[in-house]
């Protein structure tokens, strides 16, 4: 009896059935967006943190730059003097620590050991600068006025020097020094080998170079070219592409041939951290600061504070002004189901009443009233269900390309410009925007028909409850 008179008056009432469950589909549909969105946004900043940290990483143990390190380690060039007619070619390298700061290698041990730690791994970021160039003599040219190439009685020649000077060409790159025996943790996980190999655990002091390959494209690298750093010629054994924007450095090298190449010998610049359980990183961060003083501990919630541009811009709005326009429409639309279902109630005053009359009680005209707004609010889901996946299929067949501006500054963890603590250029990544749809939203969107159904049912169901047989006789004409 109960679903048959169910299915007569949802038949009957097909516009209010249909202007209640649109309602809420909408407020349904818009979370649903609004959630997969704001997890796309997640996803793309976690690609730009691992650009920047190397995939796995959840923090970074660093030392903070003091004025005396800074300073001496400007780079200064020295060339010879060369004698009369010598324009021969003229290098100089100057292998620099990135962030000017450098941390003692034992400092990965004691890092490793503190609780809630599953991994750690250091590097030393290196920034290398290459002047390469010439002087040219400028050439004794005599006055052509000058009698007999004499003047004033001096003896000496009159005329001008003229031409000379110097052309050099300052090339400046990064370099990472990995610790080749552990590759799954740090930055170099952040690119993908696309030709070549990467570095085997027995290369630890072997004269070989990863190359990015943007970079390697620029300089025309290729397996088996040679790369010259002060002197020592590093065989490229592979080229490896970023995942997401620029790479976090040019070149790799095995860490003590990096250690070699700066006079920091069992030095590094930076501790690569992954923690046991991903939700007790503040606990882990507050450990390592403590038991390891004097290093500045920074998380990816830390760097994602830098991280600025149209990325930024779209999760603020996502998260902040999306997440309360979906409440504010939510909230609307089940006032509106529940005000609709109530003033349906009162509509059928006349027909609840002769159905007390004839011996129904109350419960079961509210179960009545309840059930179809039941079925109204799960309309409404399905409906809601069925837009918002059809705007998240939207977001991701369009993939608006967003802008990741990363500024210098210190204590940001990676290499290759936020190796160290020095500020440092700012880098801008693209990343594409997609609208991932999980089962959890999906279960939300239930929850919330289920809910609408429920509150317009109790709006309905307590103005049903209280109607008399009384209230029926008085309308009939």
């Amino acid at each position: 009896m109960f679903f048959t008179y169910l299915r007569r008056e949802l038949r009957r009432r097909r516009k209010a059935a249909l202007v209640v469950a649109s309602g809420l589909a909408l407020g349904i549909a818009l979370v649903i967006v609004v959630s997969s969105v704001s997890s796309g946004m997640g996803r793309a900043q976690d690609k730009v943190l691992q650009s920047l940290y190397g995939l796995g990483t959840d923090m970074t143990v660093t030392k903070a730059a003091t004025p005396t390190a800074s300073n001496s380690q400007r780079p200064r060039f020295q060339f010879d003097a060369r004698g009369t007619g010598d324009d021969s070619t003229q290098s100089s390298d100057r292998v620099l620590v990135q962030g000017f700061t450098t941390l003692a290698a034992s400092t990965v041990s004691k890092v490793a050991d503190q609780k809630g730690v599953s991994s750690a791994v250091g590097g030393l970021s290196l920034n290398v600068v290459k002047v390469n160039g010439q002087f040219t003599q400028g050439r004794f040219q005599q006055n052509q006025n000058s009698a007999g190439g004499r003047g004033g009685g001096t003896g000496q020649p009159q005329g001008e020097v003229r031409g000379g000077g110097a052309d050099f060409d300052i090339n400046q790159y990064t370099v990472y020094g990995t610790d080749v025996t552990k590759t799954a943790l740090g930055p170099l996980t952040s690119s993908k080998i696309t030709s070549g190999r990467t570095f085997k655990t027995t290369e630890t002091d072997a004269k070989v170079v990863v190359a990015d390959s943007a970079y390697a494209k620029e300089k025309k690298y290729k397996v088996g070219s040679t790369v010259t750093i002060k002197n020592v010629k590093f065989t490229v054994i592979g080229t490896a592409t970023a995942d997401s924007g620029d790479a976090a450095a040019n070149l790799y090298i095995p860490l003590q041939q990096a250690q070699t190449l700066a006079g920091e010998k069992n030095k590094i610049t930076t501790v690569y951290v992954k923690a046991t359980d991903s939700q007790q990183i503040d606990s882990v961060k507050s450990t390592i600061q403590k038991n390891v003083p004097g290093t500045t501990v920074t998380t990816s919630a830390d760097l994602a504070k830098t991280v600025s541009g149209s990325l930024s811009t779209a999760s603020s709005l996502a998260t902040n002004v999306g997440k309360w326009l979906s409440i504010a429409v939510l909230v609307a639309a089940f006032l509106v189901a529940g005000l609709l279902t109530s003033a349906a109630v009162s509509r059928r005053v006349r027909e609840f009443g002769t159905l007390k009359a004839l011996g129904w009680k109350s419960g079961r005209v509210t179960r009545q009233v309840v059930g179809e707004a039941m079925v109204n609010g799960l309309l409404g889901g399905a409906l809601g269900i069925a837009l918002g996946l059809a705007g998240a299929y939207v977001v991701t067949s369009v993939s608006p390309t967003l802008q990741a501006q990363l500024g210098g500054g210190g204590g940001t963890g990676g290499p290759g410009g936020f190796g160290g603590p020095g500020r440092q250029a700012a880098r801008t990544l693209e990343v594409a925007l997609t609208a991932p749809v999980s089962v959890t939203t999906i279960v939300l969107a239930v929850a919330l028909a289920v809910a609408g159904g429920l509150i317009a049912g109790a709006f309905g169901g307590w103005r049903a409850s209280r109607l008399r047989p009384a209230d029926a006789l008085r309308r009939v004409e």
